[in-house]
């Protein structure tokens, strides 16, 4: 009695390729920089790229007038002289350090923007002192990556009804 397999099995294990794509973001802060990339396909890998590649002064500057910060706050989040960006040219590209801080800045602001329903919203409250941050202003935290993860940290706790 002969046996005959009429599939024969293979053995292989078959993952999901979708497991292997980095998840793309809903959220449009490639439009606070002003880069030509299209906001539905931001992935992770595509926010490392535009923070290795940087973007011209003028891209900065359009930055803080949306997220209503002047060029003297904009310098101290991104620890550069006020004096020193002033000197760049518009189409000058700002170096990664900063460049790094500017699409963290952008991201933090599109997520507020996605928590409170507005951008005008998020702006108020951003720079209204808070019990949460020791009576100051979150805005005065940015200077920091400790403090863009204690203001990302209040977003998520504003988001789910959390207010300790």
């Amino acid at each position: 009695m002969s046996y005959k397999i009429k599939h024969p099995v293979k053995n292989e294990v078959n993952e999901p390729m979708a497991m292997y794509i980095t998840q793309a973001s809903s959220t449009p802060f490639y439009n606070l920089l002003g880069a030509s990339k299209s906001a539905t396909s931001s992935s992770d890998l595509d926010i490392i790229s535009l923070a290795r590649r940087g973007f011209p002064k003028k891209s900065l500057l359009a930055l803080a007038k949306i997220i209503s910060l002047n060029i003297q706050e904009l310098a101290n989040i991104l620890h550069i002289s006020e004096r020193t960006l002033q000197r760049y040219e518009d189409d000058a590209i700002i170096k990664t350090e900063y460049a790094e801080k500017a699409v963290e800045l952008a991201r933090l602001y599109t997520r507020g923007e996605e928590v409170f329903g507005s951008i005008d919203k998020f702006k108020l409250w951003v720079k209204t002192p808070s019990l949460v941050f020791d009576g100051e202003a979150p805005v005065s935290f940015l200077d920091t990556s400790a403090g863009f993860d204690m203001v990302f940290n209040e977003l998520g706790r504003i988001e789910h009804g959390i207010f300790v």
